[in-house]
């Protein structure tokens, strides 16, 4: 994608986001991608956001569907990501992903290739050492690790209602999926 792209999906991102209140919108592959959220999506990134913060330093810190540009065709805005506090409040408007120590991901139903395939090889990529897809659709947790250059080589499935561990280099997390909601009309 030439810079002239680049500036107009920003530019058509900005317009976007004024007219649709109530979607998520970031840009994959070269293409803006516009996901409604359900009240579901929300209450998940709180409380993973909640069950985290509790269990982190204060050196650690976190952003919510702020923008981090990848490549000239990807700009994710990751859920929740953890990252230096010290750079987490600058209050930017978007970040490097060196930074990220773990992203969050919570699938909706028009993020689901993109949370799975797109940023699990786009995050490998860039050195982020762990990656969590929450799923309220399966009701269950995908963790991922050990980045490579063609996605993460580790991974586990922990379904909804079994704790989700994850040993990273900031220290042990734990975070019990139990009160994370699920969506009643798909979930098993």
């Amino acid at each position: 994608m030439t810079v002239s792209e680049s500036d107009r999906l920003h530019s058509q991102l900005s317009r976007f986001e004024d007219m649709f209140p109530g979607y998520r919108m970031e840009i994959v592959e070269g293409a803006i991608v516009m996901s409604p959220l359900k009240p579901h999506h929300a209450r998940t990134i709180r409380l993973l956001w909640n069950a985290l913060e509790v269990q982190l330093s204060q050196e650690w810190g976190f952003i919510s569907d702020v923008a981090v540009p990848f490549d000239g065709d990807n700009e994710f805005c990751p859920d929740l990501a953890v990252l230096p506090a010290a750079e987490a409040d600058k209050n930017l408007s978007a970040y490097p992903p060196d930074l990220i120590e773990l992203a969050v991901e919570v699938v909706s139903p028009s993020s689901v290739r993109n949370d799975y395939e797109v940023k699990d090889r786009a995050y490998a990529r860039r050195g982020i050492p762990h990656y969590l897809i929450f799923d309220p659709y399966k009701a269950q947790c995908t963790t991922l690790w050990n980045p490579g250059p063609d996605g993460y080589r580790g991974r586990d499935v922990i379904p909804y209602g079994e704790t989700v561990v994850v040993e990273t280099g900031i220290g042990k997390l734990s975070l019990d999926t139990a009160p994370l909601p699920v969506d009643p009309g798909t979930a098993a």
